[in-house]
């Protein structure tokens, strides 16, 4: 097959560097929350994130901030509650805790885990999954990607409770549902996943729900919180690598 004639013959002028380099970036695919970011914006592994920044004394914890995490890996695990793949895991119904990549293992229902990693880790989390997966032979252990199906919100600040109260009738006190509990319930009518999650000794909630209502729960929660000066934060990942 002969070669295609260049640019110049066909009267066109060959485009520059510049311009091959703009057209390879405008195609690249980019994920987008089912929230929409607030400016500025910019792209954390391949997905667009708000790049705002709370006010110091919220980022401090002493007000609430909303923070939309759909960016963050989303694995879900299901296997027989009691075996092996259950056993490495090490994390029980109504749990959560962090394994040693900082991945947040969830304990979402009997024999159900969901994995949440730092954005673009469901690879690797997979990886992990696949390892724990040849350690118990003759155990049906299946998981999928759910990083695009799930919005997921965090809501932090000594008040988080009192926002949560206003749409949700769960007992939210530390005897009932202390740091590391989670469960599944109504929020703002909505069938809502929680886990609390403390961050550095703050309150703070982890919810996620189907994609197709995440703006509704973001704005739901945006709404309780007004009376609390609640504040939007864009994603930001601690090092090392987690959430």
């Amino acid at each position: 097959m002969s070669e295609p004639p260049p640019f110049e013959a066909l009267g066109f002028e060959a485009p520059t560097f510049e311009a091959r380099a703009f057209e390879a970036r405008a195609f690249e695919a980019l994920a987008r929350s089912p929230i929409a970011p607030v400016p500025p914006v910019v792209v954390m592994a391949g997905w667009e994130v708000s790049a705002r920044r709370a006010s110091p004394e919220a980022a401090a914890g002493a007000s609430l901030t909303l923070t939309d995490c759909s960016a963050l890996a989303k694995v879900q695990l299901r296997a027989p509650a009691c075996g092996q793949a259950a056993a490495a895991l090490g994390v029980r119904f109504g749990r959560a805790a962090r394994d040693q990549a900082g991945t947040l293992v969830v304990g979402s229902g009997p024999g159900e885990w969901l994995l949440l990693a730092a954005p673009g880790q469901a690879q690797a989390v997979a990886a992990g999954l696949e390892r724990i997966a040849e350690q118990a032979p003759g155990e049906l252990v299946t998981w999928v990607d759910l990083t695009h199906g799930r919005a997921l919100i965090r809501l932090t600040g000594a008040q988080a409770a009192n926002v949560l109260a206003r749409g949700c009738g769960i007992d939210l006190s530390d005897g009932i549902t202390p740091d590391g509990a989670a469960f599944r319930t109504s929020v703002a009518a909505l069938a809502t996943d929680i886990v609390r999650d403390d961050l550095g000794g703050t309150r703070s909630y982890l919810m996620h729900c189907e994609r197709s209502s995440g703006q509704y729960l973001f704005d739901a929660l945006l709404r309780a919180g007004a009376p609390f000066d609640i504040e939007i934060t864009g994603l930001a990942i601690p090092a090392p690598p987690g959430i």
